[in-house]
């Protein structure tokens, strides 16, 4: 049932653009439209009918899997190829261009293909941004699971442990509470390294007094969580206080600021204000938050809006968004507090059910 919506209203975009067909390489996408989760397809869907091309290492999965389209098992011509016969001559066919190669496009569309293929950005991907009911109840069991093995972990932050050490039992924990894996390689970063907003897990090891900044999220039916705390290593240095009650005030300013029709620009901003007033604005080098799904950033992007040629996106009911501000100290460390939280019609619902008080352990 969701393939038919979600096909019909690919389809009237298409009708709108006045094309004959439109062609999707993107696994997330395929997913959505589909219900394929193999590493290898191509959709093709025309007004009246959807194909979809895979290899044989799927024939079997694509036939328990794909709904709304039929199953093409293709050989030794390829995805492209075997999607271009079946083009004939259509002439306007919209292809998703951060997805295509060249070569990729030149098989697709043959020789005239720079004349038929319509580059085309975030048609689906838009689509996906407004989640239905079962696709926030997997998002909010996705982030309680995540935030079920907090308690466990805490155990592990303490003086001589391994940067490692803490990232592994995070993947073991969720794997062992019944994750698909984690959404994203774990974050952390303590002490100085906390000044890296990505850092990778090191063998530095934990000392007293550091902060330990810890950004983790699951795979679970299909969809992501993020999350991220802050602690410290013993007790915390009246600077560490500080800078954490600023980072927290700013994240609950922005998730204040969320609700239908707001334009995502308006919540990052409302974080920099906090950060402003405390004089740590210039620390702050990323975007609020972003889209979480069935990828761990998509569609709402929480930034700051510079382009003059299009308005800035606006929240809608069903987004779910991370809003996760953080402060950067070159040479000391840093704090993120992250949640996600799931844009409804009176504001926001918080998902991370982890309590965000500084904890000095």
């Amino acid at each position: 049932m969701e393939s038919t919506k979600r096909l019909a209203a690919l389809r009237e975009r298409m009708r709108r653009e006045k094309l004959g067909a439109f062609a999707s390489l993107h696994l997330p996408n395929l997913r959505y439209l589909t219900g394929f989760t193999g590493s290898a397809g191509l959709l093709l869907v025309q007004a009246e009918e959807a194909h979809f091309y895979t290899d044989g290492r799927y024939r079997e999965q694509a036939r328990l899997e794909v709904r709304g389209a039929q199953v093409h098992i293709t050989g030794n011509a390829g995805l492209y190829a075997a999607a271009a016969h079946r083009l004939g001559r259509v002439r306007r066919i919209g292809v998703e261009a951060p997805n295509l190669t060249l070569a990729a496009a030149s098989a697709l569309g043959g020789k005239e293909w720079k004349n038929r293929l319509l580059p085309t950005t975030g048609w689906i991907e838009q689509q996906r941004a407004r989640k239905t009911p079962d696709e926030i109840a997997r998002l909010r069991r996705a982030a309680q699971l995540a935030s079920g093995i907090w308690p466990r972990l805490l155990k592990e932050i303490q003086p001589g442990k391994s940067e490692r050490a803490v990232a592994a039992r995070i993947e073991f924990e969720l794997r062992r509470a019944g994750g698909d894996g984690c959404s994203f390689e774990p974050i952390v970063a303590a002490g100085a390294r906390g000044a890296l907003p990505h850092a990778r897990a090191s063998a530095q090891a934990l000392r007293r007094g550091d902060l330990v900044v810890l950004d983790y999220g699951v795979w679970r039916e299909g969809y992501a969580s993020d999350m991220t705390r802050t602690v410290a290593v013993g007790r915390a240095s009246a600077r560490a206080r500080e800078v954490y009650r600023a980072v927290l005030e700013a994240q609950l300013a922005a998730i204040a600021a969320v609700r239908p029709g707001v334009p995502a620009p308006a919540v990052d901003a409302a974080a920099r204000r906090v950060l402003r007033k405390h004089k740590l604005l210039r620390y702050f080098v990323h975007s609020t938050g972003h889209g979480v799904g069935l990828e761990i950033h998509e569609n709402p992007r929480l930034g700051q809006w510079t382009r003059r040629d299009q308005p800035p996106p606006v929240l809608e009911t069903g987004n779910v968004i991370t809003i996760e501000p953080g402060v950067y100290l070159p040479g000391w460390g840093g704090v993120r507090i992250e949640d996600m939280v799931h844009v409804t019609d009176g504001g926001a619902e918080i998902l991370t059910p982890t309590p965000k008080e500084l904890l000095e352990l």
